[in-house]
């Protein structure tokens, strides 16, 4: 009876933890209608090389935010590994977070890949983070990623 009672009191309180990092994360990441990168599909930047519109039709939630995705193909490969392929900074502006901390709207067109992982930028206005950014890189993701560290604590 005792481990009865333990054993539900973990899974109560592992459900619990997850449910409140899971909504930490989501209000802690750049979501559109609760969706991210403005519905764009995670895993096209990887294997298109370019910004695609995911579809509504095939998404997949995890922990707490949700994706769209341009076929089932790149559904599953998302699934086999989420990390990979999910945006750097919670989907803000890579520049913008390492430049200030802040977290700033972005133009899913303008990504860069850097060390395997998604950045994305701001770019209107005439102003394109992107280029910035490419000018000081390592010292900007290096404040970025301390940044981040902050704000999803």
């Amino acid at each position: 009876m005792r481990k009865l009672a333990l054993l539900l009191f973990v899974v109560v309180l592992s459900t619990t933890s997850f449910a409140q990092s899971a909504a930490k994360r989501k209000a802690a990441f750049n979501l559109e209608n609760n969706v991210a990168i403005q519905g764009y599909d995670p895993v096209a930047y990887f294997t298109q090389k370019k910004a695609v519109k995911g579809k509504s039709s095939i998404a997949t939630q995890y922990e707490g935010v949700t994706y769209y995705f341009a076929t089932p193909a790149n559904k599953d490969l998302f699934l086999k590994n989420p990390d990979q392929y999910e945006p750097q900074y919670g989907g803000w502006c890579a520049y913008a977070m390492g430049a200030t901390g802040e977290k700033v709207e972005v133009d899913p067109e303008t990504f860069k890949i850097v060390n395997g992982k998604l950045n994305l930028f701001y770019n209107a206005f005439f102003n394109n983070t992107l280029k910035s950014w490419n000018k000081d890189e390592a010292n900007l993701k290096a404040k970025a990623d301390a940044n981040w560290k902050k704000i999803i604590k």
